[in-house]
């Protein structure tokens, strides 16, 4: 998911470069909430690694 937020956000830049502003907000705005998708994934599984190291560690 950070890849297409990525690459979004690529387009975002050359789009933007080239003139194409509403192309350019449209990728921008995909590729914000990709990252932050990623990000709420990304802690929701640390979270439960964490919790689930200490349920086999027994501490």
């Amino acid at each position: 998911m950070l890849k297409w937020a990525i690459i979004f956000a690529v387009i975002a830049l050359v789009a933007g470069m080239l003139g194409f502003t509403g192309v350019a907000a449209g990728a921008a705005g995909i590729a914000k909430i990709l990252f932050v998708v990623f990000l709420v994934l990304f802690v929701a599984v640390l979270l439960f690694a964490l919790l689930g190291a200490k349920a086999v560690s027994g501490k």
